[in-house]
């Protein structure tokens, strides 16, 4: 019985660095190195290796992520069987989430990274880099959209999220659970991720959505900067349910008047909320005054759909639907 054709893609990250001139890691290893490295790939699929970046995962941007995106529905149609996104951990779920919109469910895609680098005592990258080949290589995953594997555990992009900056089991599902692990070699399913998640089309236009956190205390002043910034959306990460302090109401709502507004909340695990808390700046409030609620969406990942939306050319309509999907 012939393997399964697997490609392995490198952006860089923790995997692949080693010590550098500064006395840190840096990317170094390729795509290349890293299969290599773990003789036992070979016997679970027949590999092909392409280096596209070597990046820290903090520098990656999205047009990377286009570009990678663009490369792996190619290959996916042009028979590959699935594929492995390899790159750091610090933004794995970033990279993740927006595949699952750019590639969807057409064939396994799997990322994963390291949380320690190769030269570490007790690497984890060798262990993840063949779990992540494992999953890809599983027919079952087709359809089920992009995953994220490490410390032999399998994370649905939409809920997956790093939780810790330095164990080894740094990434969670808040509010869901993972949807398998990988144990003896084998694929364990534990459950499918739901999915009603239309692709997207990556448009060609660059469009900033800008973050904003506002905790205890704060009015929100800032906002008033962010259309002469350039930005062309924002994404408000406020308390509890979708709430901010009472002063920043009004900064708010000038700033729904000039572009569209998501609401977050910075609690990892529940939904924005929309119809049970009346006072300034709760959610009812907020949305009244225009505001998208996110749903389950965190902040960061509610920044890079409204920025996907944006750059394809989607209007209001658009946007409000997108967020209001499971």
């Amino acid at each position: 019985m012939s393997l399964p054709r697997i490609l392995v893609v490198s952006l860089g990250g923790t995997i692949t660095m080693t010590g550098g001139a500064c006395g840190g890691i840096v990317p170094t290893l390729t795509a290349g190195h890293l299969v290599a490295g773990v003789p036992r790939l070979a016997s679970v699929a027949e590999l092909e290796t392409i280096t596209l970046f070597g990046l820290p995962g903090a520098s990656l941007r999205l047009p990377n992520l286009v570009e990678l995106a663009r490369l792996l529905r190619d290959k996916l149609s042009n028979g590959i069987d699935g594929a492995v996104v390899v790159q750091g951990t610090d933004t794995i779920e970033d990279t993740a989430f927006v595949l699952d919109r750019l590639v969807g469910a057409t064939g396994p895609v799997v990322v994963t990274g390291a949380m320690r680098g190769p030269q570490s005592e007790g690497a984890d990258g060798p262990a993840n880099l063949l779990a992540a080949v494992t999953v890809a290589a599983d027919k079952r995953l087709r359809g089920m959209g992009v995953v994220v594997v490490l410390n032999d555990e399998i994370h649905a992009a939409r809920w997956v999220q790093k939780c810790h900056t330095s164990l080894t089991s740094a990434f969670e599902s808040p509010g869901t659970g993972r949807v398998g692990i990988v144990a003896e070699g084998l694929v364990e399913l534990l459950m499918a991720p739901h999915r009603e998640v239309p692709l997207i089309k990556a448009g060609s236009g660059s469009c900033d959505v800008a973050l904003v956190s506002l905790g205890l205390g704060e009015d929100g002043r800032m906002l008033s900067t962010l259309a002469a910034l350039g930005y062309a959306g924002a994404v408000i990460e406020g308390m509890g349910a979708g709430h901010v302090p009472a002063a920043a109401v009004e900064p708010i709502s000038a700033l729904i008047r000039c572009m569209p507004v998501v609401l977050s909340t910075r609690v990892p695990a529940g939904r924005v909320f929309a119809r049970t808390y009346g006072f300034a700046g709760s959610e009812m409030d907020l949305i009244a005054r225009g505001a998208i609620p996110c749903g389950h969406l965190g902040a960061s990942k509610a920044r890079l759909l409204l920025t996907l939306l944006l750059s394809a050319g989607a209007g209001d309509d658009e946007v409000r639907a997108a967020f209001a999907r499971p």
